[in-house]
Formats: structure tokens, sequence, C-alpha cells
């Protein structure tokens, strides 16, 4: 089916008739308070983004059916993909043990966009075009593995789980840098600038020789200045990568 001018119009008419479903449906099933910032025509619905109101710290998307013979928005019927929010929630509760881990490496991305001239992804793309779970203007982090479904295990019994208690849980249960992935991406800061090989090999040196930042497996592409904000991505032939298979690996 195609989208129609109905499929458009409708959800805008009962944007607080959809914000009100979506907020219900995290915090029914994730004790979770989200934000929504973006509402998206989707097939026989709509896309909502939304952004997680204090930690755990997460972005992500749940869809809203929408009934268009009857127009009729399904607000009973809001659902999101196998496994999405899940692993949104289970990287915002790894941000939240490891706060000094994060922070350190959040000085050293913002001094890096002062020291060079290159910036971030814009924070309205990371909250209206993106949904990579806990996410930064420099990075998302995507976790997997049975420590971190352990860990929202325990966060969905108890969502007032505290920072000293998700420390002890990974002190015992330590991960396996390869289910913890670590995306940083820059952009040039001059639009007619292609990506600077000297800059990026610098970040992807600090990187592997910084110490006390999160364990994880860390990927790092550096975009020319283009952005698609429809999709949320600038990467194409000329971004300069460091990727799988050959991450930078930190215990």
């Amino acid at each position: 089916m195609t989208l129609t001018k109905n499929t458009e119009k409708l959800p805008r008419k009962n944007r607080d008739t959809v914000v009100a479903a979506v907020k219900k449906y995290f915090l029914d099933n994730y004790s979770a308070e989200v934000e929504v910032h973006n509402i998206v025509s989707a097939m026989d619905g709509v896309t909502v983004f939304v952004e997680s109101i204090g930690e755990p710290h997460f972005n992500t998307i749940a869809i809203v059916p929408i009934d268009l013979k009857n127009e009729e928005i399904k607000t009973d019927s809001v659902w999101s993909r196998d496994g999405e929010v899940e692993f949104a929630i289970q990287g915002g509760l790894y941000a939240m043990a490891f706060e000094e881990e994060f922070t350190k490496l959040d000085t050293y991305l913002e001094e890096i966009t002062q020291e060079y001239s290159v910036i971030g992804t814009p924070l309205e793309v990371v909250r209206k075009v993106q949904a990579h779970g806990h996410s930064t203007p420099y990075y998302f982090i995507s976790a997997a593995g049975n420590v971190f479904r352990e860990v929202l295990a325990k966060y969905l019994v108890n969502p007032q789980i505290t920072k000293e208690e998700l420390e002890r849980f990974f002190e015992e249960n330590p991960i396996d840098p390869r289910y913890l992935n670590m995306n940083i991406e820059f952009y040039m800061e001059n639009s007619v600038t292609k990506p600077d090989e000297e800059i990026f090999n610098q970040i992807v040196t600090d990187i592997e020789e910084m110490k006390g930042i999160p364990a994880g497996g860390y990927s790092i592409f550096l975009n020319d200045n283009y952005i698609d904000k429809t999709r949320g991505s600038g990467k194409k032939e000329s971004t300069l990568e460091r990727k799988a298979p050959d991450k930078i690996m930190k215990d």
C-alpha cells in the first residue's frame, strides 16, 4: 500500500493522541518515560522517534498502526521491532554503569571538534531521524549478548536500579567487547572539504592508545560535510572508516 494524504493528515490532526499512546507504551512495557521528537508517516501507520527522559538514556522508535479505511489511530496496538527497544535500553544501562569512562570519551570527542575542523551529527538529526539506542552527536552504542540480556531483565524487574547496582553487576559479569559496538562518526566542518586522512588517522591512533574509556569494539568514520537528513547518515564512497573486521578492541 502506498502512502496517501490521509496517512500523513490523520496523525498530524491527532498528534496528541499518537504521543499519548506512545508514552503509555513505553511506560507500560519498559517503565521508561519518553519524549516524542518526530512522527513520520509509514505504511499503514506512523513511526515515532523518541528519547528517554532521564536514565537509562536511549533513542529509539515505536510504530503506531492506522486503519485508513475507518480513519482510526489504533492506540491499543502500538508496537516496536523485535529487540530494538531492548537493545537501546541495554546500551543506556551500560552507559549509566560506566559514567566516568563515558565522560572521558565524551570530553575527548568534544576536544577533537575544537582542535580540528570536524563536527558531530547535528543533535536534531540524532533525535528526529536516528534511533540508535544510547546516542550522542559523536557516537552511538549497541549492546547484545547474554550479559546485556541479564542486566535488562534486572532493570525491567527494578526500573529504579541504581548506578552502583549496575556497577556491581558488570564487575561480577564482565562483558565481552565483541558484543558492545561503539560507533564514532564525524563530519568535515567545511562543505567543500573531503574527509581529511590526517585527522582520521589521529582519531584512530588516539582511541587505540587511550585508557579509561568504555570497553567495546570501536568503529570510526569520517565523512565529508553532507548528511542525508532523511536517513540520518552521511556515509558514502569517500568516507574514511575503520570498522569490522578490524575494529579497535578495548577491554
